[in-house]
């Protein structure tokens, strides 16, 4: 029998801490409500992150090489409202095609100032999220917009319908998650993501052109944006302005709770999946506990120090500074 040290143990909280807080939130939450394994209320968790699921994936590929995007909240905002308002305009097989084509122009905006003019991406996405707030109210003349006929229409498919027993929203999600997953694992352009944010001056070096790889990571972001936007237009058939407001930090905390790190280079889409899970049925598990939806907030910025902590740590191999 192997005993373990304590280099053993912090190496490993260094290397799988989320994984085993999640067992240990997990077991507290079903000893806390027996109703929290219920296969409903799975279902409806997953169902609920889908939505954020599907702006993880994006943003993934962002962390990935080496950059940030905090504007994909604003973002979310603006496709939301600008498909329920030309829903009624044009008719939804119109509106979702122009849509995305905003969305994507958004997306490419960044994408160029980022990879081409080579500025940073925190300060470029934290401007771009005010501006595409102001976009989207403007846009919108600061009203929230609804659909007219909500009885009429198929546009509901996409956030309220089932295939195979199955919502839509989990549908969407998963084979994006596949789609992307294999992009980012299987196809050159993936390796090019990693080697951009592992060491960008090699990979310049190396022949791989990091503008147009950093510029296509935002427009797969931009692309998940939308998806996104689509369903959360589809679902509540009606939206706020705000919708997307603060889910910036959300999808990030999901992103590096799968094991993406902020300083690029190391993550997979399947463990973003996973990282999404993990923050959706904590959240749940303190509903049914009986605590506050306000406290959410408070877990997911704990959830977040926590996680860069433990990024750091997983470099290092230990879970304190050697200097400390």
């Amino acid at each position: 029998m192997v005993a373990l040290t304590k280099k053993d143990i912090g190496g490993l909280l260094a290397r799988q801490g989320i994984l085993v807080a999640f067992v240990l939130f997990m077991i507290g939450f079903t000893l806390a409500n027996g109703q929290f394994l219920d296969p409903d209320n799975v279902m409806g968790v997953i169902r609920s992150s889908a939505i954020l699921g599907v702006m993880a994936l994006g943003v993934t590929f962002v962390v990935i090489s080496g950059n940030l995007d905090l504007s994909v909240g604003s973002m979310m905002s603006f496709s939301t409202i600008v498909v329920l308002d030309l829903h009624d305009k044009i008719g939804p097989a119109l509106a979702i095609p122009a849509m995305f084509a905003m969305t994507l122009a958004l997306g490419a905006f960044i994408g160029f100032l980022v990879g081409y003019l080579k500025l940073n991406s925190l300060i470029v996405t934290l401007g771009m999220l005010s501006a595409i707030h102001g976009l989207t109210l403007t846009y919108s003349g600061g009203k929230n917009m609804d659909i007219a006929d909500k009885e009429g229409t198929w546009f509901s498919v996409f956030g309220r319908g089932e295939a195979l027993g199955i919502p839509v929203p989990i549908l969407i999600f998963l084979l994006l998650a596949l789609g992307l997953g294999m992009l980012l694992a299987k196809t050159p352009f993936g390796r090019k993501v990693y080697a951009v944010g592992g060491n960008g001056m090699a990979a310049t070096f190396s022949g791989i052109p990091r503008a147009r790889v950093v510029f296509s990571c935002y427009l797969v972001s931009a692309f998940c944006v939308a998806t996104a936007g689509l369903l959360q237009a589809s679902r509540s058939m009606g939206s706020q302005n705000t919708v997307g407001q603060g889910l910036e930090l959300e999808v990030l905390a999901a992103v590096i709770l799968g094991g993406a790190s902020l300083m690029g280079g190391s993550g997979t889409i399947f463990k973003t999946v996973i990282g999404v899970l993990i923050l959706g049925f904590i959240q749940n598990g303190l509903l049914l506990v009986g605590l506050p939806f306000y406290v959410q907030y408070v877990v997911t910025w704990v959830i977040i120090i926590l996680a860069v902590w433990l990024d750091i740590a997983a470099k290092r191999g230990r879970l304190w500074s050697p200097i400390a």
